[in-house]
């Protein structure tokens, strides 16, 4: 496998992922190989990272090793008859294009080609994202380590069987969705409570961000975390049986998933 990397499609999650691997040295900037069906994009990316571009999907496909493919969704199979002449199984095919399964790909590729389907999140924009990934039917252990390798440089990864990748989706990928909707309403309290918005604002996010670090760098248990800030009888408590009259907990439980579900029909809708 060379180890030049292109990513097709270069458009937010592919340039997040180009700054990471730059930043953190695993591949030079003449390794890298990025497209865009606009000149006018493929040439701002080259003058902003340093990084080789064109326009050419078949061009960036024959030449590296490891290919993104980091287009739209819908815009998928249009990539995979471009390329597909272009790919042989020396190759590993790594998609972030949202509810696409690895079998839509390989059917559209020739024979024995290795695909890991990918679904990363929002936080990789500050490297503190996290990937779920699914290896294909031609997907050994080693391509697996490789594409946890490239996903790692934006966040964690998580390796899990592909009938659970809609699960990772509902979960982590629309997961800063469900964060920023209780940021939001916690923010809009602290001012009906009198607090300006910049200090409300303040006291919210590094809460999440704090609590965020109890719980994956002190491991603390999420149970045990609402444990030690409960005290009995006391703000804690009440605010905590509020959100549980309210059905909060259940609502969270709904709306995951319906999450599942709809990235399951989306999947459904490419197959």
């Amino acid at each position: 496998m060379s180890d030049g990397l292109a990513v097709l499609g270069c458009g937010k999650i592919g340039e997040i992922l180009v700054g990471g691997l730059l930043a953190s040295g695993w591949r030079k900037p003449e390794q890298i190989l990025v497209t865009s069906r606009r000149p006018e994009r493929a040439a701002e990316l080259s003058e902003r990272y340093g990084v080789r571009s064109t326009t050419s999907n078949p061009e960036a496909a024959r030449e590296a090793g490891i290919l993104v493919l980091a287009v739209k969704p819908t815009d998928v199979d249009g990539l995979l008859d471009e390329i597909a002449s272009e790919v042989t199984p020396d190759k590993l095919v790594i998609s972030v294009a949202a509810a696409i399964s690895t079998s839509f790909i390989e059917r559209r590729l020739p024979d024995e080609v290795p695909v890991v389907r990918a679904m990363p999140n929002a936080p990789a924009q500050v490297g503190a994202g996290v990937s779920g990934i699914a290896g294909g039917s031609s997907a050994s252990p080693d391509h697996l380590a490789v594409a946890k390798e490239v996903l790692g440089h934006v966040g964690n990864v998580v390796v899990v069987h592909e009938a659970l990748m809609d699960a990772v989706t509902a979960v982590s990928g629309s997961g800063p969705a469900y964060f920023a909707l209780l940021a939001e309403a916690m923010i809009d309290a602290g001012i009906m409570l009198g607090l300006s918005r910049g200090v409300s604002t303040e006291l919210v996010v590094q809460t999440m961000l704090g609590t965020a670090r109890l719980l994956g760098d002190a491991k603390m248990h999420p149970v045990e975390l609402r444990e030690v800030v409960t005290s009995p009888g006391g703000t804690t408590i009440m605010a905590v049986r509020e959100l549980e009259q309210a059905g909060v907990r259940a609502a969270l439980f709904n709306a995951i998933q319906a999450a599942m579900e709809r990235s399951r029909e989306l999947a459904a809708g490419h197959e």
